[in-house]
């Protein structure tokens, strides 16, 4: 078990590397390996995929797993590692603000630092939850965490730029910032306005709103060195390291498949180069 000292150590660790003048880059993982693999290469945080780690299990994202289940993989990848991790809890896992506070308080006690927290409402795309409540669930959050003491970092997630409800662009980036001035107010940390990584676009918003953000790395986004120059904080990846490498074993069995040869497996780690990311004993 994570002490409570230990937490709070962590906790003030992920919330400084917000303001450290570094771009926070975060490669989204899935399972205590890859948390493994990060912290060796020198990443100072890691951070989960909710889609990942559904997909993983073989369910669909957008909280078709059991909250006790999610926990209980962030928790394993907490225990996995010795820097802090922060977890992509979708909207919460709870409909009340008292089920809220209760997922709050289940992933501190799982050793976890930092949460994601989005403002839709059913689902991807569609309309939004309402400013009002969206700040009572991030106080929420922020209460129950406090009772034993931890700061958890919250990244307050606005999907203003994928909602429908808006007509153009600039009428989703006028919520956004709204949206973010607002949830700063109730005790978010960073805003994480998932969308557009153009450097237009990141360039306004950096502009426009005083709090840390978060930009979501994508084919499409600006490159890592210019977010870093614009002042952007913190770069996550949602799923798309996991589809990825999915992608590559799907290639990868469809040439066993049709070509028969050993060719595809060539690049790989070797047994002793994978244990050297795995701990000997049981927990």
């Amino acid at each position: 078990m994570t002490s409570t000292t230990e937490q709070k150590q962590k906790a003030a660790i992920l919330l400084s590397l917000h303001t450290s003048g570094e771009l926070l880059i975060l490669p989204n993982i899935w399972d205590p390996i890859g948390a493994r693999i990060l912290q060796a290469k020198g990443y100072p945080a890691v951070a989960t995929a909710s889609a990942a780690v559904s997909a993983s299990l073989g369910y669909e994202d957008g909280e078709k797993i059991k909250r006790s289940t999610l926990i209980e993989i962030i928790g394993r990848i907490a225990r996995s590692v010795t820097v802090p991790v922060t977890a992509d809890m979708e909207t919460g896992y709870g409909r009340t603000l008292s089920e809220l506070a209760d997922t709050a308080r289940a992933v501190i006690e799982a050793g976890v630092v930092g949460i994601n927290i989005e403002d839709r409402l059913d689902e991807e795309g569609g309309p939004l939850r309402p400013v009002e409540d969206q700040c009572a669930r991030i106080a929420a959050v922020r209460e129950s965490a406090a009772r034993p003491g931890v700061h958890l970092v919250i990244n307050a997630r606005t999907d203003s730029f994928l909602s429908s409800s808006f007509e153009s662009k600039a009428e989703a980036l006028e919520d956004a910032v709204s949206r973010a001035e607002a949830y700063a107010q109730a005790g978010a940390d960073c805003i994480y306005p998932i969308g557009p990584g153009d450097e237009e676009t990141v360039r306004k918003l950096r502009a426009r709103i005083d709090s840390p953000i978060n930009i979501l790395g994508s084919p499409g986004a600006a490159p890592l060195s210019v977010l870093q120059s614009i002042g952007v904080n913190r770069v996550s990846f949602g799923p798309f390291l996991f589809r990825s490498l999915l992608a590559k074993f799907a290639d990868t069995v469809e040439s066993l498949k049709q070509h028969g040869d050993y060719s595809c497996i060539a690049d790989r780690l070797t047994g002793a180069e994978v244990g050297a990311y795995l701990q000997g004993g049981p927990e």
